[in-house]
């Protein structure tokens, strides 16, 4: 089991950034199902990144991650704008983010590559420090700073008044507005980061089955972690690991009699048992997925 740790590290890392992004959004008060798809463009946006880069220049990893991460927050900057601005169903708009992003990856890379995909490329993310890839270090990062300013900076306190009480938020005189977008902005930016770890880890190119659901799993990390950063950390450990089971359980021979499907199938039974079991446990953010009416202040 010691030898899963490094893999089951690596899968959970994507889902724990992508999950913080989605608490984060949510926490202000709008719902963000696009997590997939801007883990998509992110995904893409480092392949590419990368692969163009990576024997001109020594530091085309790093390049791709900051790259993934500024496409993925502005790529959000439609969510922010249907859902916060026109007050639109931020599900419909989520989805529609979801949707595009599937068509647009494969445009890109038609466009550069000539094809549905991007080259592959000659080294992804190595391991390091026990062997561990740099991934897991810089989710921890996120969540710590995450934590930090939710509950040790004056912002934090307002981000998550907007998602409580954003009509006592404004008469208080902040922008709710802006800390919504500053939200969906960030989130969107964590995702694309998420899916640049994905694809420079997991894969050696991208494609459309790169993310495969990994947005969604992340989605249900932060309802099962109950919108709390060590909630989410516990959650997404345990859908990750169910992941790397998935993945390493070939090794274990005296499972060998079962189908892969069985295992492959893994991850999204638990998640989808974790929601069953907790939904009725209402620790949603009292104003999330409702529309903030400036009119009405």
């Amino acid at each position: 089991m010691t030898n899963m740790l490094p893999s089951t590290l690596m899968i959970v890392s994507p889902i724990l950034i992508a999950a913080i992004g989605g608490m984060i959004c949510e926490r202000a008060g709008v719902v963000n199902i696009a997590l997939e798809g801007l883990m998509s463009i992110g995904a893409m946006t480092a392949a590419i990144i990368h692969v163009l880069l990576e024997t001109s220049i020594g530091f085309s990893i790093p390049l791709a991650l900051i790259f993934a991460a500024f496409a993925g927050g502005l790529f959000s900057v439609i969510h922010a704008f249907a859902s916060v601005t026109l007050r639109a169903d931020q599900i419909i708009s989520g989805t529609g983010i979801n949707l595009l992003s599937n068509g647009i990856t494969v445009f890109i890379c038609q466009l550069v590559f000539r094809m549905d995909r991007s080259l592959s490329y000659r080294m992804g993310m190595q391991a390091g420090f026990l062997g561990l890839y740099p991934t897991i270090w810089i989710a921890l990062f996120i969540l710590f700073i995450t934590w930090f300013v939710l509950y040790k900076r004056p912002f934090g306190l307002r981000l998550r008044a907007s998602g409580e009480f954003p009509q006592a938020l404004a008469a208080s005189g902040v922008n709710v507005i802006r800390i919504r977008y500053i939200a969906i902005i960030v989130s969107g930016m964590l995702a694309g980061l998420a899916g640049a770890c994905v694809v420079l880890t997991q894969d050696i190119q991208f494609t459309v089955n790169t993310i495969n659901g990994k947005g969604f799993i992340a989605l249900a990390a932060v309802s099962f972690g109950r919108w709390l950063p060590l909630g989410v950390l516990g959650a997404s450990f345990l859908f990750g690991l169910s992941s790397s089971f998935a993945v390493n359980v070939f090794n274990i021979r005296s499972l060998d009699f079962l189908p892969s499907e069985i295992f492959n199938m893994l991850p999204y039974l638990i998640t989808l048992l974790t929601l069953v079991v907790f939904s009725g446990k209402d620790y949603a953010p009292r104003a999330v997925g409702q529309q903030y009416d400036i009119t009405k202040n």
